[in-house]
């Protein structure tokens, strides 16, 4: 499985997750919290990873960027969206 691939499969893993008891899971805590505290995470992981960025810190901005992923794949789940959906609308424009 490629890197790439690995999106697909996280969005299963958060599917999963998310249905388990939030004392179990940080996803299932995100995900009853409601969306705009997801919103609310997605927005300050957005910001560090922006520092990351401009401080030139490629391994933190590696890691605040995977942070940033991660909980916008959870605010998409929370909303009934996946990635694919954001990938076609990415190609809708693209045309």
């Amino acid at each position: 499985m490629s890197n790439i691939e690995f999106l697909s499969e996280l969005e299963t893993i958060i599917e999963e997750r998310s249905k388990a008891s939030p004392e179990e899971s940080y996803t299932a805590q995100l995900r009853q919290k409601g969306i705009p505290f997801i919103a609310q995470k997605v927005g300050e992981e957005a910001v560090e990873t922006i520092i990351e960025a401009l401080q030139g810190n490629r391994e933190r901005l590696t890691s605040e960027a995977a942070d940033l992923v991660y909980h916008l794949l959870v605010l998409l789940n929370n909303s009934d969206l996946s990635l694919g959906d954001v990938a076609a609308e990415l190609k809708r424009r693209h045309s």
